[in-house]
């Protein structure tokens, strides 16, 4: 089964937060893009890929189309592993991380939800799990002010979610959400690497009483885990982190510091679907829970969901709380009282909606190796 052609379409989606925008992560949020990259074969089964992230998306798209996917034109899509791990040491002195491992990330996506196709089997299966339905949590975006931290939290509430998530880096703020959600409410904390170690320590102190299900994230750099090993044995908080993690010795350094009780690689982030899974073996031997990072809309979030349903069907995952103006997997990214379905079908278990791809894309698709 020969790769023919890879296609990549590039989209740009707004939406509504609830509140004017505030900046957060480099972003002024009022609209996401998504890279859906789609590998064809010649046995005429399609796979779905999607390429980190964001405002990152056009230069993974160039990394792409101008570097990666020609290597695939010809191989052998059936021999996964062996193609990743040659086009892994063919491209590494481009970068262990960056724009080419995001492109080839994408494609090792697709190429299992090919798999999963040629199988008849979802991903979840090929896994060793099966489809099921999670629980969701809300992802909210950065509000800063706590009455609008607020307001997001009663609107998630009223959306059906128990369980929250926070992008704050202010106490006023966490003790908002906190009482708009009442004691009994999930609630997380994810802060983005803002503190030094002794800030992060004195914060997380001063969290405590909220009753958090975790801190994700709060030392700067994130590769410092020696610090963040600090700031875990200084509090009662347990300690989330992991989606800026780029291999598995990355993953293995922060295990043996004992920085984490839960890890959170990204899957179109940190190389694909059976590097996750090597992840979470690891993060087993260690006693450190496995939560998906999942702040992406297109074929990643269901690579996610099919990861969380084989290994964290009892861990609520994360899902971006934003109303998107369309989607092209239309209702499978919105919960339905706080739960979400993993697709059952084969793959991926879902086919994007061409019309939205095309109503929402940047310019016209990039085509490698065939003509679309």
């Amino acid at each position: 089964m020969k790769i023919t052609s890879i296609e990549i379409h590039l989209i740009r989606v707004p939406f509504d937060m609830g509140a004017a925008p505030r900046a957060f992560a480099g972003m002024a949020w009022t609209s996401v893009d998504s890279l859906f990259v789609r590998v064809s074969t010649d046995e005429g089964l399609d796979g779905w890929g999607e390429g980190w992230g964001h405002v990152a998306c056009p230069a993974t798209s160039a990394a792409l189309s101008g570097i990666v996917a020609p290597a695939f034109i010809g191989r052998d899509a059936g021999d996964r592993a062996a193609l990743m791990l040659e086009m892994q040491r063919r491209f590494h002195l481009h970068g262990r991380t960056g724009p080419v491992a995001y492109a080839l990330g994408a494609v090792e996506i697709a190429l299992w939800d090919i798999a999963g196709k040629a199988a008849g089997l979802p991903i979840a299966t090929l896994l060793g799990g099966r489809p099921r339905e999670l629980q969701a949590y809300a992802s909210l975006l950065r509000y800063s002010e706590p009455p609008l931290v607020a307001a997001a939290v009663e609107r998630a509430r009223d959306q059906g979610f128990r369980h929250l998530k926070l992008h704050e880096e202010r106490l006023d703020a966490v003790t908002a959400a906190r009482e708009a959600a009442g004691p009994s409410t999930w609630l997380a904390l994810d802060t983005n690497c803002p503190w030094s170690v002794s800030q992060a320590i004195e914060q997380a102190r001063a969290l405590e009483p909220l009753g958090l299900a975790w801190l994700e994230e709060p030392v700067w750099p994130p590769e410092d885990r020696r610090g963040l090993a600090r700031v875990r044995a200084a509090t009662r908080i347990p300690i989330a982190a992991g989606e800026n993690a780029m291999s598995l010795h990355d993953f293995q350094g922060l295990f043996e510091a004992g920085a984490l009780d839960i890890c959170q690689p990204s899957v179109i982030k940190f190389g694909g679907i059976a590097a996750v899974a090597e992840v979470v073996a690891l993060a087993k031997a260690h006693s450190v829970d496995y939560e998906p990072h999942c702040f992406y809309f297109g074929p990643g979030y269901l690579a996610s969901l099919h990861l969380a349903a084989a290994f964290a069907p009892d861990l609520p995952f994360e899902l971006f709380f934003g109303d998107l103006e369309a989607s092209p997997y239309h209702d499978a990214v919105r919960a339905r009282s706080g739960r979400l379905g993993v697709p059952a079908g084969p793959g991926l278990g879902l086919e994007p909606d061409m019309d939205v791809i095309r109503r929402y894309r940047l310019g016209d698709a990039v085509v490698v190796g065939g003509s679309s």
